[in-house]
C-alpha cells in the first residue's frame, strides 16, 4: 500500500483533534478519549449527552468537509476480511489492557504529561513498528 504525504491536511487535522480535546477538557473537565467516549455512550452513567454529542461530531465533520471540498474518501483495503477483523480484535484487547486508547494517551495523556500515557503511547508505537515489520518483511505482506 502507498500513502501519500499529506502535510497541510494532516496539520489541520491534527490541530482540530487537539482543539476538541482542549475543549472538551476545559467545558466538561473530561480527557478526549475515543474508547471512554464510546463506552460511555454505550452504557451511560447520567453524562451521555455530551459523550453522543463528541461522536456525533467526529462523524460529521469529516462528512462536512468532503461535501463542502468535493472530495472523496478513498476506502479501499487489500486485505482479508479476517485480518481485518483480527486487527479490530487485538486493538480493542489492547485498548482494555492499555487503559485507553491512542487518542487518550497519546493526545491527551502526553499533553498533560502522564507518565502512564507515556509508557502507553511508546508501547503502541513500538508494537505498531513490530507488527509491520512482521507483516511486510517476514510474512511477505497483504
Amino acid at each position: 500500500m502507498i500513502t501519500t504525504f499529506t502535510p497541510i491536511e494532516a496539520l489541520l487535522g491534527g490541530s482540530m483533534i487537539g482543539i476538541a480535546a482542549v475543549a472538551l477538557m476545559a467545558t466538561h473537565g473530561r480527557v478526549a478519549g475515543m474508547t471512554g467516549i464510546l463506552t460511555g455512550a454505550i452504557m451511560p452513567n447520567g453524562d451521555w449527552g455530551w459523550r453522543v454529542a463528541f461522536l456525533l461530531g467526529a462523524v460529521a465533520a469529516p462528512v462536512a468537509i468532503l461535501l463542502l471540498t468535493g472530495g472523496s474518501l478513498p476506502l479501499q483495503a487489500d486485505l482479508p476480511a479476517w485480518a481485518i477483523m483480527l486487527g479490530g480484535l487485538l486493538v480493542g484487547i489492547g485498548v482494555t489492557f492499555g487503559g485507553g486508547c491512542t487518542s487518550g494517551h497519546g493526545v491527551c495523556g502526553m499533553a498533560r504529561l502522564s507518565v502512564r500515557s507515556v509508557v502507553a503511547t511508546l508501547t503502541f508505537m513500538l508494537t505498531t513498528f513490530a507488527t509491520v515489520f512482521v507483516v511486510r518483511h517476514i510474512l511477505g505482506g497483504f
